[in-house]
């Protein structure tokens, strides 16, 4: 059974800078086509009720903002539950992504966890990810360099916030010493700095389908301890398209690195599907220049997906995909209720 997209309302509830960045998408991949043939984009107010805005047949969202300010704020956490009772009520809705999904991965302690594990359940694939230590407050500050060395973890170490969201996720630090280590601010999580030639790979990820687009990134350092200054930085400055500075500028002449392996990208995608339980995320890859192993060091929620071609005909063709499913079930419980097999219920 196919499913058209006639008459297909697609809801969204994004920020300011990511509407404008689906407008442009929109505009550039002939949406004028779809609006024909019924498909609507349109913004939902979360301030608003929900319900007469509605019915909503689709929702894309990145409540990222409101997910973290709900931590602290009764006005956000309000904002979410109401939008999750609306959720709720209504189960034909379909929703990108689920919240909870979308939270874990907000939360680099919880994130990290699950790249933690990869390792063991992509292990033919040689994918892994880096040691790490989650400093959550001061009281463990004393105990860091004892869980550095416990965790195996080696000098230079990035510092990241646990929060993988707003501004100030993208500034991060490079350590290279213990006494360094007291330069830190709990929460975050230290990882083990790996050398892969300054590219990185952006893995973007949209349902059955992802893109791989090459990124500038941190130039490679000695391995150790050394005396060298913390350097703090801007990893959304660093990694921008056509960012050249003396952070990405290697050191040493080598070889160019080899792509990551398609097939060993599409395992990481199908897994990190099932682990998150969502559809539209990023992840943020390397090559280890010494190993060649393809190693994992962020997971990012409803990336900008910039560099990527099509984006919002790859969108329409999951959520497509999603009603189509949504149908098969749909007529499937139909025809168990007439006693009707589903194979007959098929062949209609």
């Amino acid at each position: 059974m196919t499913v058209f997209l006639q008459y297909l309302r697609i809801n969204v509830c994004l920020s300011c800078i990511t509407i404008k960045q689906l407008q442009n998408r929109i505009r550039t991949n002939s949406f004028c086509s779809y609006r024909e043939h019924g498909v609507e984009v349109v913004e939902i107010d979360l301030t608003q009720p929900l319900e007469p805005q509605g019915p909503f047949d689709v929702i894309v969202h990145k409540l990222s903002d409101v997910i973290v300010e709900a931590e602290h704020d009764s006005q956000s956490k309000q904002l979410l539950v109401n939008f999750q009772s609306y959720v709720s009520a209504h189960t034909r809705t379909v929703l990108l992504d689920p919240i909870p999904a979308m939270s874990q991965i907000l939360d680099r302690f919880s994130s990290y966890r699950i790249m933690g594990k990869l390792h063991n359940s992509l292990r033919d694939w040689h994918i892994c990810s880096p040691p790490y230590v989650e400093v959550h407050s001061a009281s463990d500050m004393p105990f860091i360099q004892q869980n550095v060395t416990s965790q195996n973890l080696s000098f230079p170490l990035i510092c990241k916030t646990r929060v993988a969201h707003g501004s100030l996720s993208h500034e991060m630090s490079l350590i290279f010493s213990a006494a360094s280590l007291a330069e830190i601010h709990p929460p975050c999580v230290l990882q083990s700095f790996v050398n892969h030639g300054a590219v990185l790979h952006k893995v973007f990820v949209i349902g059955e389908k992802h893109f791989c687009v090459e990124r500038p990134s941190l130039k490679n350092f000695p391995s150790g301890p050394c005396e060298r200054e913390t350097i703090f930085f801007n990893s959304q400055q660093v990694s921008k398209p056509e960012s050249s500075c003396d952070l990405t500028a290697l050191d040493e002449q080598m070889s160019c690195m080899p792509p990551p392996s398609s097939e060993a990208v599409a395992a990481l995608v199908r897994e990190l599907r099932v682990q998150l339980g969502m559809a539209l995320f990023g992840v943020d890859v390397i090559i280890n220049i010494h190993t060649y192993t393809l190693t994992v060091i962020d997971i990012n929620v409803f990336p900008g997906y910039e560099g990527v071609p099509q984006f919002f005909t790859s969108l329409l063709s999951h959520i497509e995909s999603v009603l189509d499913k949504q149908a098969s079930v749909g007529s499937n419980e139909t025809a168990k209720v007439k006693g009707v097999t589903s194979t007959d219920a098929s062949g209609l």
